[in-house]
């Protein structure tokens, strides 16, 4: 025989038997599970530092939980391989440069910009400020350092002829990533491919200042630094929009609230407070995208020119085969 219970409130007595009681739980853990949270997966496209600031605060903050959503952070073994890993299917979302997009898209990779972390560019031509290079005309005979080759080659190619050389008027080092350190030694009077948020405080931290020539100032067309891409068959994966809401919500609070937004960065892990990703955190600050969904088409087909200038891609691909703004 079932019991009942009587229940009193502000509003008066009701009665509620056992049977009730039981699918009014049911009830309740159903509509809990409907709304559980969809796990996520971000690749990144380096070890995580301050590039990455809007997803950290993002997820310190609660922003991607509030849209339900469970993201991991994940940092590559290969910085290479995060868009060939969403491209297979084996990541949900991957953050990349947009230089590689354009040269990923030719090759035929699957992958759409859906979204843009830095929205400028942050390689730069990098010499020590006391050095004999004041102009880049003084790299003529010159040795100049590259870690990668391909699109550097393209934007120092730029950057010369804008003063009257070409790579013939220089001699060409790769320094496998170990850029200021080869500046430092003699090893070479210049290096591309050098942050202008990371490497000039790097040498200024250990006592040598740098002067960074800024590619977009000396013949490069303007590019996003990092962008986030997906998967063409999952760009109406209802999860985007919202990681890209939750994106926006994160800039917003690290511009109004920089010193508050920097905790939260540490608070993610405690090596990540030092010197080097302080200033550096200082110098990305400014230049993240305001609106992360936001896609300046022109821009991208500018770049895309440039590209196909330098011979880096073959045919121009209409933006909307490789970049979109999502529906919000």
């Amino acid at each position: 025989m079932l019991s009942n219970f009587t229940f009193k409130s502000p509003f008066g007595a009701f009665r509620l038997t056992l049977t009730a009681l039981a699918l009014t739980m049911v009830s309740s853990l159903s509509i809990s599970a409907a709304h559980a949270a969809e796990k996520t997966t971000i690749l990144l496209d380096w070890f995580l530092n301050p590039d990455h600031g809007p997803l950290v605060v993002a997820q310190q903050r609660g922003y991607f939980a509030e849209e339900g959503l469970e993201v991991e952070l994940i940092e590559p073994a290969d910085p290479n391989d995060p868009p060939k890993l969403v491209a297979a299917g084996r990541g949900d979302l991957a953050i990349s440069y947009q230089p590689q997009l354009h040269l990923q898209v030719e090759a035929g990779l699957p992958l759409t910009r859906i979204g843009t972390l830095v929205a400028t560019p942050l390689n730069t031509l990098l010499v020590l400020d006391d050095g004999p290079i004041k102009s880049i005309a003084d790299l003529k005979g010159k040795k100049v350092g590259f870690s990668v080759g391909g699109f550097e080659d393209a934007m120092l190619t730029a950057m010369l002829a804008r003063h009257g050389l070409t790579t013939d008027d220089i001699e060409l080092i790769n320094v496998n990533f170990s850029l200021s350190p080869a500046i430092l030694s003699g090893q070479v009077d210049a290096v591309i491919g050098a942050y202008r948020n990371f490497e000039l405080n790097q040498m200024d931290i250990e006592g040598h200042k740098g002067r960074a020539f800024y590619v977009e100032e000396e013949g490069v067309a303007a590019y996003d630094e990092l962008i986030m891409v997906a998967n063409n068959e999952k760009l109406d994966d209802p999860r985007f929009p919202k990681v890209l809401r939750a994106l926006e919500r994160a800039v917003t609070f690290m511009i109004n609230h920089p010193d508050e937004a920097w905790g939260d960065f540490i608070s993610y892990r405690k090596e990540l407070d030092d010197e080097l990703n302080r200033r550096a955190w200082r110098d990305t600050l400014p230049r993240f995208a305001l609106r992360p969904a936001a896609l300046d088409k022109g821009r991208y087909e500018a770049f895309a020119a440039f590209l196909q200038e330098h011979k880096m891609i073959e045919k121009l691909v209409p933006v909307e085969g490789y970049a979109v703004e999502l529906d919000r």
